[in-house]
């Protein structure tokens, strides 16, 4: 109880203000919508730019660590493609969004927030490290299935350039390849750069979370249910599973662990819906799922607060 009350319900307060701030109009669609392209487009950017520029690499990219979460990830792509094409026979571009959903977890809004709430700003480390490799690794494999997809009959050696020119339109791609730049080249910012830089990281993830409370009011639940509970069965359930078992396997460290086991457990983010109306196909899925294992994420968080060490 005491890890509900003071680790997972602050941050959850701060998503319940945003819904409830458009819910009653005190904030309109439109400052939501700015709100969110401050946080998606500038501040988390550069988060994650601060990050990894800061990054001890040596001692956070840990292949164990990283192996442990994305075979994870990857379990759930393939379950909910597969279960999207031929349990519930969508189209193939539905079912590659629905293994999107399946596939990437809120590692950055909650992610870093309850971890962060959980054990302090010293152990976000190896979270850096996993999402350092997330946006590249999640929308990697999601744009090339996508564009396979819809691209049947296009000639392969076409493939690299479109996956590569719609990865590289993502801000927060960018970010953090800036980030390992200035960490792998040793540049340092000027000090008036990175007091203001700071100033902008410090607003990211309590914007971002406000922000995502006003956008999943506009998504209420409507239907595909059966898809959505797979989606976060998969999420919320089977990743973290996953995880924590090759996590103990492997003999990562306790920061590690509770790094890479809280982070498989978050809810699918916001980029999941990003992602189904970047491409028109399965939309009321994405926004659905991302509402209803947000909410049912505070149970699985507790849990896993209680499970390891």
């Amino acid at each position: 109880m005491q890890a509900l009350l003071e680790v997972i319900l602050p941050v959850f307060l701060v998503i319940g203000a945003g819904y409830l701030s458009v819910w009653r109009r005190w904030i309109s669609d439109g400052a939501i919508d700015g709100l969110m392209d401050f946080t998606q487009k500038i501040a988390i950017p550069m988060l994650l730019f601060r990050a990894i520029s800061t990054l001890d690499l040596g001692a956070h990219f840990d292949v164990a660590l990283l192996v442990s979460f994305y075979t994870g990830s990857l379990t759930g792509f393939l379950v909910g493609l597969l279960a999207g094409r031929y349990v519930f026979k969508r189209a193939w571009e539905d079912a590659v969004a629905i293994g999107f959903c399946c596939l990437f977890a809120n590692s950055v809004m909650l992610g870093l927030a309850i971890t962060e709430s959980a054990y302090g700003t010293a152990a976000l480390g190896p979270n850096y490290a996993i999402v350092a490799m997330h946006s590249p690794f999640c929308y990697g494999l999601g744009i090339t299935a996508m564009e396979i997809a819809r691209s049947r009959g296009t000639p392969a050696r076409q493939m690299p350039a479109k996956v590569l020119k719609a990865m590289f339109r993502n801000a927060l791609v960018i970010g953090i390849l800036l980030g390992f730049v200035v960490n792998v080249s040793g540049l340092g910012l000027p000090k008036v750069a990175s007091d203001g830089l700071d100033l902008v990281v410090r607003a990211a993830i309590p914007c971002a979370l406000f922000g995502m409370g006003g956008v999943m009011y506009r998504y209420r639940p409507d239907g595909d249910f059966r898809i959505i509970a797979l989606v976060c069965g998969v999420s919320l359930i089977l990743h973290p599973t996953i995880t924590y078992s090759l996590a103990t396997f492997n003999g990562l460290s306790t920061e590690a662990l509770r790094a890479a086991v809280l982070t498989a457990t978050m809810a699918p983010g916001i980029n999941t819906y990003v992602f189904a109306n970047m491409y028109g196909v399965a939309r009321r899925v994405a926004a659905s799922s991302v509402l209803i294992a947000t909410a049912l994420s505070i149970l699985t968080i507790w849990v896993w607060l209680s499970i390891l060490p």
